[in-house]
């Protein structure tokens, strides 16, 4: 089992490397040393601002870099076209993509370009020592039970993992390596797609997977507007609103803000759960962040099994009381 590639589809937002392509690229490092391997990292845009030799400090051997004026904003029909003629030339045997909206919508046309599988949202990759195959494992039946899936005849073998499911390496010198420009036949950037512009969520297009500190509620909220309180908390802190998946289908939060697994997995320095029960799918969501506090009046509750702090009480009197002080303790109006 030696001399695999492994290939990184990576992320390019506003001209900037997405913190999510360094947590595949160190990932797939990490799965080639098992058995030999190299990792190459694929980068599509219409121009970046960052040096794509940051990713040789994350574990790539080499970068591909392709840029051309129709890939600055998100066009599906483009980005199979080169990612196609890419892996057709180099014959990957392992191919990594975020599980972002772009990667949820390129990769499974990528995958039936190519005839091969592809397995989605992935919490687990290992090599199979036996066979050399990726181990491929994914939550099933509503998070219930995880599934280990193979890919034992086509290749590539294809899988897409979420944001923050894996923590992005420390950075080093680089080993060597490369950064290369493959050249690309112009009628591949021939798309019938026209994007016609871009607006902002109304959330500003903030993401709650990129940030360090994120304040979720649930049920125990009891009602919408107790998400104020959050809302008060999460500002002080430089952070963000999550919710659990029955506030966010009582509307009482918008689905961007979900944690779980049918929402984002997070992995924030600080991760605060008022009013949630901790139901396994929730847990799947956060369980990797930092430091876990937890607010919820019953003891028993499963989220207090993962929390650093456990509040056991009535969050409408934590949480303002928790407010008040930190709001003292920085000097904030």
């Amino acid at each position: 089992m030696t001399g695999k590639q492994f290939f990184v589809l990576g992320e390019v937002r506003d001209r900037h490397i997405h913190s999510v392509t360094f947590e595949l690229t160190g990932k797939a490092r990490e799965l080639a040393d098992t058995c030999g391997g190299t990792v190459t990292a694929v980068l599509l845009s219409g121009g970046l601002d960052d040096d794509p030799e940051t990713l040789l400090r994350s574990g790539a051997d080499r970068v591909m870099t392709v840029e051309h004026p129709v890939l600055s904003m998100y066009n599906q029909d483009a980005e199979v076209k080169v990612l196609a003629h890419l892996l057709r030339r180099e014959t990957p045997d392992v191919v990594l993509a975020p599980a972002t909206t772009s990667g949820r919508t390129t990769l499974p046309a990528l995958a039936a370009e190519l005839e091969t599988g592809l397995t989605a949202d992935c919490t687990g990759l290992e090599m199979d020592p036996e066979t050399g195959l990726l181990l491929q494992t994914r939550p099933a039946i509503g998070g219930n039970v995880m599934a280990t899936i193979k890919t034992p005849v086509r290749r590539p073998q294809m899988a897409t993992v979420r944001p923050r499911t894996f923590r992005a390496p420390d950075r080093k010198a680089a080993a060597g390596g490369a950064v290369i420009r493959p050249e690309i036949p112009p009628e591949l950037f021939v798309s019938r797609v026209v994007n016609l512009g871009f607006e902002r969520g109304e959330d500003g297009g903030s993401n709650i997977q990129d940030l360090d500190v994120v304040v979720s509620g649930g049920k125990g909220l009891k009602r919408p507007e107790s998400f104020r309180i959050l809302e008060e908390l999460a500002a002080l802190l430089g952070g963000g609103v999550g919710a659990s998946r029955p506030a966010v289908e009582a509307k009482w939060m918008g689905y961007p803000h979900q944690v779980g697994l049918s929402g984002k997995v997070v992995a924030p320095k600080v991760y605060i759960a008022a009013g949630i029960s901790g139901a396994v799918q929730h847990l799947a969501g956060m369980q990797t962040a930092g430091f876990v506090v937890a607010v919820n009046r019953d003891p028993d509750a499963s989220i207090f099994r993962v929390a650093d702090l456990g509040l056991c009480g009535d969050l409408f009197d934590i949480l303002p009381r928790l407010t008040e002080r930190i709001r003292k303790e920085v000097g904030a109006e």
